[in-house]
């Protein structure tokens, strides 16, 4: 029988120690390295606006709505004034909500303005407490254009959004 000697057995694994030892400095070095950045970039992602467009006649008042911001929107128009106020939409497109706001049938797209007028007239109160004057204020809101799932077109009309501006709210 042989014997075995000690020396190779030795030498052997301080071989495989050595060896297993180099990668580890290259390992720690991946975990241990890091960057830092600095600055930014001001992204301008767009904005919904609206302006309404009004003429007066002897009829009343005729409105439409004109997107003039980046993305389609939905549009919804009401009206005051000290005396009685009917509305109509002659050729249609318009529909009469139950919160008292007119509601624009269609996705009105950037740039357009509404096919159809809405017409806001009113009714001079008769007596002695007729108003010399007055006027009738439109009020028009816009929402951007949600999707669903099946990718049909919907208002929020609970949607906050937070004006275009410079400043960054923290």
């Amino acid at each position: 029988m042989r014997k075995l000697h000690k020396t190779p057995l030795v030498l052997a694994a301080a071989a495989i120690a050595l060896t297993g030892s180099l990668t580890v400095g290259s390992a720690m070095a991946y975990f241990t390295t890091y960057a830092t950045a600095q600055g930014g970039v001001k992204m301008n992602m767009g904005f919904t606006q609206t302006v309404p467009k009004e003429e007066v006649d002897e009829n009343g008042k005729h409105v439409t709505i004109q997107n003039t911001g980046d993305y389609d929107c939905f549009v919804r128009v009401k009206a005051f004034a000290p005396v009685d106020l009917s509305y109509k939409a002659p050729d249609g497109g318009w529909t009469a909500g139950e919160d008292g706001y007119w509601y624009y049938n269609e996705v009105l797209p950037a740039g357009q303005t509404t096919a159809n007028e809405l017409n806001v007239s009113y009714t001079f109160p008769a007596g002695d407490d007729k108003a010399s004057e007055f006027n009738v204020v439109v009020i028009q809101e816009c929402t951007p254009v949600l999707y669903d799932a099946e990718g049909n077109a919907y208002a929020d009309w609970n949607k906050v959004v937070t004006a275009d501006s410079d400043e960054t709210q923290e």
